[in-house]
């Protein structure tokens, strides 16, 4: 097992968050099949915006999840690219979801998805310019303030550029979660769906980004249209992605590696060669043994019971 921080204080640094393994997204018609599946998956990744607030069975189905396995919290609507400023509201049930929930970091989309008050359900790309990069780091510097937790931010799948783009991707993404010393969840799926569509070689983009800041990678399947790849979360893996999320693992160290599956959710028993693919990977390039077997989540961050 690895060496853990010994209080919730020391995990505010993203270079202190606890090696987790293999995980998978927490999603409600897999939940038998995926609570007996410890022998496979290290870890779970739950979306708090499906808990925030509530009670019933939502909230008795992640009890039973961090009953058996570490959670990690992954939103989608902090909108943490808007001009809106930060939902008081909607920090106030964060905090209070982690303060029983108690996820070893938490993370959000680099976009924005509100403007006016007004939330929609999508994950909008940022004008990649300077001014953005000051704004970005500067709420993530709040968000941390206010929240005490390790943020991760995730590189999105875009289908536009912005006409007022003063930045590559790579040096966009690099200047801000450098400038806001935060950690960053490395979406390499979407790195593929970007490259495929903007005609960018991947390689060259995961070179130029800082790696030794990843602390999470989702891998994922997409689809292929007429006018190019989409990230829908809703197929395998293709093999390209297969291969950058091998070469991001022989040139770094991450604490966990998951796969997402959010849509067209098959058997779960399809879903055990990806995640057996991502063992191998893990194992293969070095990374951590994983051994938690019979510790708790609060015994694995050393919180109070």
């Amino acid at each position: 097992m690895s060496k853990l921080p010994e209080s919730n204080e020391a995990l505010v640094g993203f270079q202190q968050c606890p090696v987790l393994g293999v995980g998978l997204g927490l999603r409600r018609p897999l939940l038998e099949s995926t609570l007996a599946a410890s022998d496979i998956i290290d870890w779970l990744e739950f979306t708090p915006e499906n808990y925030m607030g509530r009670g019933g069975k939502s909230v008795r189905m992640l009890q039973r999840a961090q009953a058996q396995f570490l959670l990690v919290s992954h939103g989608v609507s902090l909108s943490v690219g808007s001009v809106d400023p930060i939902s008081e509201l909607y920090l106030d049930d964060l905090q209070a979801l982690f303060e029983w929930a108690q996820p070893a970091w938490f993370s959000d989309h680099l976009c924005f998805s509100s403007v006016d008050g007004l939330y929609f359900n999508d994950l909008m790309p940022l004008p990649r310019t300077r001014e953005t990069v000051r704004h970005v780091v500067s709420r993530i510097h709040q968000l941390q303030d206010r929240v005490q937790r390790v943020f991760l931010i995730e590189n999105i799948s875009q289908y536009i550029n912005t006409p007022f783009d003063e930045l590559a991707d790579a040096d966009f993404i690099s200047d801000i979660v450098t400038q806001a010393d935060c950690g960053l969840l490395l979406d390499v799926n979407n790195v593929y769906v970007n490259a495929v569509n903007h005609g960018f070689d991947p390689l060259t983009f995961l070179e130029n980004i800082p790696l030794e800041r990843v602390v999470q990678i989702h891998v994922a399947g997409h689809h292929q249209f007429p006018d190019g790849l989409v990230d829908t979360h809703g197929a395998p893996v293709a093999d390209p992605v297969w291969d950058l999320l091998e070469w991001v693992l022989q040139r770094s160290r991450p604490c966990g590696v998951m796969l997402e599956r959010d849509t067209h959710l098959p058997a779960f028993a399809e879903l055990v060669p990806e995640l057996q693919k991502i063992r191998q990977l893990w194992n293969q390039t070095g990374q951590p043994v994983v051994n938690r077997a019979g510790c708790s989540q609060r015994e694995l961050l050393h919180v109070p019971a």
